[in-house]
């Protein structure tokens, strides 16, 4: 189901103060709009009406997606076969039949150019000869996943790929009724010598009401939250930090000693301990930081869960990058058209060809 107007955003939890008013803040900007004070008095009184009817409707709007998340909920577990039986399959606990193997790809193959008929050949037979062993499952199908999506690869660093290697399904679970709204990522790994954790979580808190202070901006449910785990590294493992060493002169006796401390460093690890907006505000980075890691778990949990085999065949990048390719030929033509229209204004020759009388309205 399309949540195109779900919002992602963060959210301060401070700011400046606001005048307390007892009229909600949808009131007070109706006040505020140009004119509204030269406005009889009986007209304000009945744009207050409309007002609080919008207020109403929004309410009732987030009934709605409520109603929508526990649809969702819903689907989860109908959805939830196909997703475990994707999972056997790429982790090689189970092999498919040649039933569930059958798939049209005639059509595809003739589409592909000759040249690259040939290149795909020979790259098979290259396969099939290097070895005989064959490979379990669907080798590094989520790295390659990471590597092909570039809001995913670009949290990639080159150290976290021997881990995600490891990396053997992820799910997304909803919240169960009369809880509060959130959805969490999970991240299953088969064991490694990197961390002893078999799941990683990510919980992304939502809120579905209008604001109290804002009614009127409400377009549905937002994170406003989120919540990671506690990765328990093996020693000398831990990829989100590096080891640096300084040397420190004794002022005194003039030794030199050798001190090594951890610094924070660049990994996709890093997604599972999330920056907190303090409760006295944040600023534009640390706002910028969460919006995007709001976008990611949105992506996750909308893009890539369902849709994962078409991520690792590249076709779902196909499909993005046609809409991108669409807006920019739609942008271009109108560039085109304007300089075209500037083109014939600077060609009108008034002597040659008069400009036909203007209509004007009795």
């Amino acid at each position: 189901m399309d949540r195109k107007n779900e919002k992602s955003e963060a959210k301060g939890k401070g700011g400046n103060k606001h005048f307390q008013s007892d009229k909600p803040e949808g009131f007070l900007q109706a006040e505020r709009t140009l004119n509204f004070h030269l406005l009889p008095k009986t007209v304000k009184r009945r744009v207050y009406a409309l007002k609080r009817l919008q207020l109403q409707s929004a309410n009732i709007e987030a009934k709605f997606y409520e109603e929508v998340h526990e649809l969702e909920r819903k689907y989860a577990g109908l959805y939830q076969p196909n997703f475990d039986k994707r999972r056997d399959i790429v982790a090689g606990a189970v092999e498919p039949t040649d039933e569930e193997c059958e798939w049209q790809s005639d059509r595809e193959e003739e589409e592909l150019a000759e040249d690259l008929q040939k290149k795909a050949a020979l790259e098979e037979k290259q396969a099939d000869s290097a070895g005989a062993d064959d490979p379990r499952g669907v080798p590094e199908f989520w790295l390659t996943i990471f590597k092909r999506v570039d809001m995913l690869a670009e949290m990639l660093q080159e150290h976290d790929e021997p881990i995600l290697k490891h990396l053997q399904d992820i799910t997304v679970k909803f919240s169960e009724p009369g809880q509060p709204m959130s959805f969490t990522l999970e991240f299953y790994f088969e064991p490694n010598s990197y961390f002893s954790n078999t799941v990683l979580t990510k919980v992304y808190k939502m809120k579905s009401e209008p604001d109290a202070e804002d009614p009127f901006s409400f377009e549905g449910p937002e994170i406003i939250d989120c919540e990671g785990c506690k990765i328990d590294w093996h020693k000398g493992k831990d990829v989100t930090v590096r080891i640096v060493k300084k040397k420190q002169k004794h002022k005194g006796r003039g030794t030199v000693r050798t001190v090594t401390k951890e610094v924070p460093q660049e990994s996709f690890f890093n997604f599972f301990n999330p920056e907190k907006a303090s409760p006295d505000g944040m600023d534009v980075d640390l706002d910028f930081t969460l919006t995007t890691d709001f976008e990611i778990g949105h992506f996750f949990r909308e893009r890539v869960i369902p849709r994962a085999v078409l991520y690792f065949t590249g076709e779902a990048l196909e499909d993005d990058e046609s809409y991108e390719e669409e807006d920019l030929e739609e942008g271009e033509e109108e560039d085109l058209d304007d300089e075209g229209e500037e083109e014939d204004e600077g060609d009108f020759d008034p002597t040659k060809d008069p400009p036909p009388a203007e209509c004007k309205q009795q």
